[in-house]
């Protein structure tokens, strides 16, 4: 994975105190994550950071639309994703805590590429089907799954093996 230098910020130089980001996840942000359920979309997100001497907390706020594909017909369609999430990040040489919601990074580090927790923030809002409401799928799918059904109902060999069935219960 390469790195996108349009979610890193910058720390080292920084003063003690609260700072604020704004960043715009698009299509092309979305396009390096190889992921079939999110084509694209944009997703705002707004990131406050508090720095200390020897740890940054970050809140993230998003809120946006990615692009994704409809389970029931295939159709392209769009998805409204919006929260919060909070992270620490503490400097120090050896990870002393299993805890999902602190991150360690070495002490000699200047700067933090976001942009891996933000795609995961946006994705673990995804649901696990997404379908379109009642009536906005593409008919002309949904007419051919009915032709399918239709087809497989009449397959004579299920038929058959349905008269077996009943004649061997009587």
């Amino acid at each position: 994975m390469t790195k996108n230098t349009d979610t890193t910020i910058r720390f080292s130089g920084l003063k003690s105190g609260l700072y604020t980001y704004n960043f715009t996840l698009d299509d092309s942000f979305f396009s390096e994550w190889k992921n079939e359920k999110i084509l694209g979309g944009e997703v705002l997100f707004d990131v406050r950071m508090e720095k200390t001497e020897r740890m940054m907390i970050f809140f993230f706020s998003l809120q946006g639309r990615v692009r994704t594909t409809c389970d029931r017909c295939l159709g392209e369609m769009e998805w409204p994703v919006e929260g919060e999430e909070r992270l620490c990040v503490k400097f120090s040489d050896t990870e002393q805590s299993d805890d999902e919601d602190v991150l360690f990074v070495p002490e000699n580090e200047s700067e933090i590429d976001l942009g891996q927790l933000m795609y995961e923030y946006v994705a673990v809002r995804m649901p696990i089907q997404c379908m379109h409401d009642e009536g906005d799928c593409d008919k002309e799918m949904l007419k051919l799954m009915d032709q399918h059904e239709e087809h497989q109902t009449q397959d004579p060999r299920w038929e058959a093996l349905k008269q077996l069935r009943e004649n061997g219960e009587d």
